[in-house]
């Protein structure tokens, strides 16, 4: 099983103005959010460990968790409100956010809330997205990091958002200190260049990560596929070709994509990480390309089941 540690938000979706109407839509969302059900979808086994609100939003969140079978023994029910998050969708149908969460449920959890220790059956951690980096949320999962690193996979994506954690320079120490704990690094092109500078070269900041003891790193590039590096592997594959609604939740499902192969192909442990050859990690990424491809094809994060991503890839011999 694997433990999915962040934020489970809304999203509101807003249209362009009408009158003196802005229409709109709420979703369900937030990037562990998606990756727990993602998961479960691809056939794997997924808990929550995360704020949830008692209001309305927040019933709606555990509700769908718990529909999709994800475990929530972890999750901490409060009565702060709910996260609300933003989006706006440009002409090419790229989201923008703009996160209304100062004092909310996902960011309000403290060492205190942690779990005294974990089960045998969950034998990895995810963290990631802005509870990474704000506070109190962020040094509670630092904690738990540390904690569970040296007998439990630990796979993080940055998924930076400048919106909810501006000073970029805080967010990069933040999140290296995550860096020397994670067995696995999932992150896109974006996120580097948010991260590290738009000139950053993708390849040089995968093997620095990998210096800090990282034993996989994916970076996706949207239509362009996505490339990985491991100690003695570098491999990349190209996209899959589809007609794009829009783009939410494609990095959450190949993050999901990625742990739930691994773990299915019986890789998700430390040992296995730090073996991986060039048919196993292209055989994931081939996978995880597939599953965000058919994400991309609908519109909001509707993550693909096993089903859908074994047609596709039937489809693709």
């Amino acid at each position: 099983m694997i433990l999915v540690c962040g934020e489970a938000l809304v999203d509101l979706f807003l249209s362009p103005a009408k009158g003196g109407d802005v229409p709109a839509r709420a979703v369900a969302g937030g990037s562990p959010f998606n990756v727990a059900i993602g998961i479960r979808r691809l056939g794997g086994r997924s808990a929550f460990f995360g704020g949830l609100s008692k209001d309305q939003f927040g019933t709606v969140l555990a509700d769908m968790l718990a529909k999709e079978g994800v475990a929530l023994d972890f999750a901490r029910v409060t009565d702060r409100l709910s996260t609300i998050s933003v989006v706006a969708m440009d002409a090419s149908g790229v989201p923008s956010y703009a996160f209304h969460g100062e004092g909310k449920a996902d960011r309000m959890l403290t060492e205190a809330d942690l779990p005294e220790s974990l089960p045998s059956n969950i034998n990895a951690l995810t963290f990631g997205s802005y509870t990474l980096a704000v506070e109190p949320v962020g040094s509670t999962y630092l904690t738990l990091a540390r904690r569970e690193a040296p007998a439990r996979v630990i796979s993080i994506d940055p998924n930076v958002r400048p919106t909810v954690t501006p000073d970029i320079a805080a967010w990069r120490t933040r999140f290296e200190t995550f860096l020397p704990l994670a067995d696995i690094v999932k992150a896109s092109d974006e996120d580097i260049a948010t991260g590290y500078g738009h000139g950053a070269d993708i390849e040089a900041v995968a093997r620095d990560w990998l210096t800090q003891g990282a034993k996989l790193v994916v970076v996706t590039r949207g239509g362009e596929g996505a490339v990985a590096f491991s100690n003695t592997v570098t491999l990349r594959l190209p996209g899959r070709r589809v007609a794009v609604v829009d783009t939410v939740g494609a990095g959450d499902t190949f993050h999901a994509t990625l742990l739930s192969r691994l773990d299915a192909l019986g890789k998700l442990t430390k040992s296995a990480l730090a073996n991986l050859d060039e048919t196993t990690i292209a055989d994931i990424m081939h996978h995880a390309i597939v599953a965000a491809s058919i994400t991309c094809s609908r519109r909001g994060a509707d993550l693909p089941t096993t089903a859908d991503v074994a047609t596709a890839l039937k489809e693709n011999c």
